[in-house]
Parts: C-alpha cells; structure tokens; sequence
C-alpha cells in the first residue's frame, strides 16, 4: 500500500552545540568536541553542557513566568525547541496540531532534589509529584505553545525521540492529525545518574583528547559520556513546499533479552529496523548513516556488524555527532536527525576526525539514522531531500 508522504516542516534544537541553525553547523565543521570536566560526586569527570547562548534561552523561560521557576530543566529545554520550531514552520496557536515528547528519565535533576529533600525531612513538596511526572514535558510545551491536539509523553530510554517520530508519523498516516511535533528531552548531568552508568562500566575514563571515542571501532575501552539537550520536529501530511526533508521510511524492532542491557552480536533489532525502513529502497541509494554509537566497545561494534550485514561491502559514509556532544539519552535521537538534515542541506558528510576516513563521492540526499535503547528497543528512519 501506498503510504502518505511525511514532511518535516522545521527542525529546532538547544544542546552543546548551540540553538541555531548556523551556529550548530559551524560547530559541526570544527574538529572540537562539547565535552568539559566537572566535579560530580567530588570527582572529575566529562560532561557537556549547554553552550552559554542556549543557557540564557533556558534561563529567560524561567524567568518569563512564575510558573515555570518550579519546572525541570527538562522541561524548558523542551519548551525552549518548541516554540522555535513551531516559529519556523509557520505555525500558530489557531493550528490543530499533536504533542508527543519524550524523555528517557524525565525530570532527572528535580526528582534527585526533591527525594533528597525528603530523605532529610519526612516531607515532601506540594509540588514534587506534578513537576516530576513523565507526562509532565508534553502537558508543559503544549500549556506554552496554547496547543489544543492531542498530548502524549514515553520513555523507552535513549530511542525515545525516534519512537516519538513514528507515533507522529502513525497519527498523521491514520488521518488522526494533520501536523505533529515530536521530540526529545533530556537533562541528565546529575551525580546519581552518573553513578549509574559508571556502575555499569560504560562512562569514560578517557584522558585522550576526543575523550568519547564513538565509532573507533578497536578502543580497548569504553568511552560513553553524557551530555544534555532537547530537539523537537514539527511533521506535516503530505508533500510540502517548505519541507525541510521528507520521511521515506520508517522501521522498528525489539531485541529478545539475554539480561537488563544487552544486545546481540550483530544487534538483530538494529538489522530488523533498518531493513523495515529500507524495504522500498535501493541500499545504494542511501548516502550516509548516522549511528546511535554511543562510544562504548559493544554498542558501537555491534551497529556496525548489523550495518555490514545488511549493506554488505558497500557501505554507505557512517557518522555519530556523540564523540562531539555526548549522549542525550532521549533526545539523542532527534539530534541525529538534525546533523542528517543539515548534512543534506549543505551537501556535505560531517564525518568523526579520529575514525577512519570516508570521502564523499556524490551529493547527499538520503540519510538512514538509528537510535536503540536498554531493552534492544531499535528505530530506524529514512530520510531524503
């Protein structure tokens, strides 16, 4: 069956990298990563932060209404990507359209401090439940934006964006709606977080100067680190004008558990999605892949088996933009998308400086980007010009 063209009408963003389109792609040029030390849990160690433009976004929504003082950064990370995008696509308030943002652990930073709080206490604040809900980052974009379609919210960890994409994409196909925003959100720069992944023997300890060693593919460790951000997407049916890039297709898979984190040798979810997404493609034509490669050993060789078995020899250019801001959990997704539209916008491949070399050979006009989470939760979604 003939499926209904996708349009992205605007794409918009705020992370490490900035929260404009030409200062994010310049950042894109430069060969310098986002990452810089900090002192979490009385130790040093690499996050990457908002850019200092991005942070004065974030601090004037917070000051903009007595309201938002008490929302997660999370949230006005969110709200912030919203209200530029909707701008961008030309929409406004009088349009019917659906909310779905997600987040793979919500609002992180709040919870801790509300918990703590209540650990020293007994009690706990009026607030502390509603501020902290899951549902509470669409409910808060669509209070901002006077939206009146519908909200929802997910987590299914760092896929959470893409899966985002493909509820909108599933609304809008179903003639539920005519436009979407989807996205992601996250805030995770918080010591108990960390912890948790240095528990799991995935943060890097990395003194090297790219710190993040996403798609070094004979690191002998791993070499994760976190970073902060939210990008949200605005979908419309149909072929339109101002597109920005259409969504050719679409693909979606679940790993069968051996225990909490794991995944396959060759990451069957990945092989799954990425062949549902590509079913009425010709592999050849599909320029470049932007990997989820989080920088740890098995995720990243992983991928790139599934890819080799599904391309074969000839593989498309094969990227990550995490060596460069980490990885944003839920919003990792919808950040990947980003680098692969300017990619295309720009015609040029923005490639990892330590990898090995890949030249471009011919214009860029379909982008494949993937993005799993724990529990082999895999998204593939195509992209063209």
């Amino acid at each position: 069956m003939q499926q209904q063209t996708i349009s992205i009408t605007a794409i918009a963003s705020i992370s490490p990298l900035g929260n404009a389109h030409e200062a994010i792609w310049e950042n894109y040029l430069n060969e310098n990563h986002c990452f810089s030390e900090h002192i979490l849990d009385h130790k040093k160690t690499f996050v990457a932060t908002l850019d200092a433009n991005s942070e004065q976004v974030v601090g004037a929504f917070r000051a903009s209404d007595s309201k938002y003082k008490s929302l997660d950064k999370s949230v006005l990370y969110a709200m912030g990507a919203s209200r530029k995008a909707m701008q961008n696509a030309g929409w406004t308030s009088n349009d019917v359209f659906g909310i779905n943002i997600g987040s793979s652990r919500g609002a992180t930073d709040l919870f801790e401090k509300h918990y703590q709080e209540y650990l020293k206490t007994g009690k706990a604040q009026t607030l502390a439940s509603p501020t902290t809900t899951l549902g509470n980052i669409s409910s808060w974009v669509a209070h901002d934006l006077q939206s009146s379609g519908p909200e929802i919210s997910h987590s299914i960890t760092c896929s959470t964006a893409l899966h985002a994409v493909l509820n909108g994409v599933a609304w809008l196909r179903a003639g539920m709606a005519d436009k979407f925003l989807v996205g992601g959100s996250e805030a995770p720069l918080t010591d108990f977080t960390i912890a948790q992944m240095r528990a799991l023997k995935i943060y890097s300890n990395s003194a090297e100067e790219y710190p993040n060693r996403a798609l070094d593919l004979d690191k002998k460790q791993n070499t994760m680190i976190l970073g902060e951000g939210a990008g949200v997407c605005c979908l419309e049916i149909g072929k339109k004008e101002n597109a920005l890039a259409y969504i050719e297709g679409i693909g979606y898979a679940t790993e069968i558990l051996e225990h909490n984190i794991s995944i396959s040798a060759e990451a069957s979810c990945f092989q799954k999605s990425m062949k549902m997404a590509l079913q009425n493609t010709d592999l050849a034509a599909v320029d470049v892949i932007v990997m989820h490669a989080p920088g740890t050993i098995k995720g990243d060789l992983t991928e790139y088996k599934a890819i080799r078995k599904v391309f074969g020899e000839s593989l498309p250019l094969l990227t990550t933009n995490k060596w460069k801001i980490g990885h944003t959990f839920g919003a990792s997704g919808i950040l990947s998308m980003e680098l692969a539209i300017l990619m295309m916008q720009h015609n040029r491949f923005i490639g990892v400086p330590f990898a090995e070399a890949q030249i471009q050979t011919k214009p860029i006009k379909k982008v494949l980007i993937n993005a799993v989470g724990f529990g082999g939760n895999a998204v593939s979604i195509l992209l063209s010009l």
